[in-house]
């Protein structure tokens, strides 16, 4: 018996640009959360880092995220991160490596991770991407080709987002 099912089309993506001293992107979580609880896995959410030279702490703050997804948490500390802005400007990396402990993931390999910096290159890779496509502050948002700044304002992104997404996932099902 041969599979009939036509081939499915590529789930959309949205990179969202980001940065973990950032209080826009803080608020900014709300609606990750609600694209994410709309769409579960019909929409690809991807964090991409923007560390901001400003925010002192948001390159290593980038590598930790980078470990806490390599150990299976990736948007549970980013979304414990970005709730806790203030404590990151304020305590520096001991925060993150306290904060994955709160999670239940392993500090030491946090501190380690930090240390032999074996996460630098996708920051770096993300950082030159967001350049080069045009990406000035965080959170920006990315999608079919569409650059949204949400570091100006987020009023209406959200809803202009889950348009594209809509449309995208009307076309595979067309």
């Amino acid at each position: 018996m041969s599979d009939s099912s036509p081939a499915r089309a590529a789930t959309p993506v949205l990179d969202v640009w980001c940065e973990f001293q950032c209080p826009d992107c803080r608020d900014a979580l709300d609606d990750l959360r609600a694209l994410r609880a709309r769409y579960g896995d019909r929409l690809e959410l991807r964090l991409r880092h923007f560390p901001l030279e400003k925010h002192k702490h948001a390159f290593a703050a980038a590598q930790a995220f980078e470990e806490a997804a390599e150990q299976g948490q990736g948007w549970a500390y980013a979304e414990a991160l970005l709730g806790r802005v203030e404590e990151l400007s304020r305590a520096g990396e001991p925060f993150l490596i306290e904060l994955a402990r709160e999670l239940g993931l392993d500090a030491e390999e946090f501190d380690t991770a930090l240390i032999d910096g074996r996460h630098i290159l996708i920051v770096d890779a993300d950082q030159a991407e967001g350049k080069a496509i045009g990406v000035t502050g965080t959170p920006t948002y990315v999608i079919d080709g569409e650059r949204l700044d949400g570091g100006k304002s987020q009023e209406g992104l959200r809803e202009r987002v889950e348009e594209i997404v809509d449309r995208l996932l009307a076309a595979q099902d067309g």
